[in-house]
């Protein structure tokens, strides 16, 4: 835990929740992008919208061809301080297959913090540590220490199971705990 963290606990203050995105009929998702392995040559698809009941769909189909296999979905914002919050929860319903959650402290890092997750096929509520979110690039772990930033600028979902599937995510609220 962090000294902050610790500071809010021993005083028994508690942090409202920081809303990252909540996703509804007139949410803006301009600022979410696509980002799928054509950027190495791979042929994966995927789409990003809201839906009549206004959650963001996350949508597509993996290809492994061209040594594809990946898609993801990046949205990028203003700083947003963490100071005070332990986690990320996130409101989703998946296909119940397992995504990953990333975060960047800076925007232009090259790497990210990822969390692995399962979905269940229903609604449920993800609640991941940030502290237990660990540096990646392109799918290597690296040698140093977990998230322990002052703020983020872009979060990610991407889905790459190293096999040929459909997905879909629908998203309903991200927010900081």
């Amino acid at each position: 835990m962090r000294k902050n963290a610790i500071a809010f606990f021993i005083l028994g203050i508690t942090m409202a929740p920081q809303i990252i995105f909540d996703f509804n009929t007139d949410a803006n998702i301009q600022n979410w992008r696509v980002v799928d392995d054509g950027v190495m040559g791979g042929k994966s698809l995927g789409n990003f919208r809201l839906d009549a009941s206004g959650h963001g769909v996350f949508e597509g189909e993996i290809s492994l061809e061209n040594n594809g296999g990946f898609s993801s979905v990046r949205y990028g914002f203003e700083k947003m301080a963490v100071q005070g919050h332990t986690k990320v929860r996130i409101k989703l319903k998946g296909d119940g297959k397992t995504y990953q959650f990333r975060i960047k402290e800076n925007r232009r890092d090259y790497y990210s913090y990822i969390m692995p997750f399962q979905t269940s096929g229903d609604w449920q509520e993800i609640e991941i540590p940030l502290e237990d979110m660990y540096p990646s690039f392109r799918g290597r772990k690296l040698n140093q220490p977990n998230f322990s930033g002052a703020h983020l600028e872009e979060i990610t979902f991407l889905i790459g199971n190293k096999k040929k599937e459909t997905f879909k995510l629908l998203i309903d609220i991200i927010e900081l705990r």
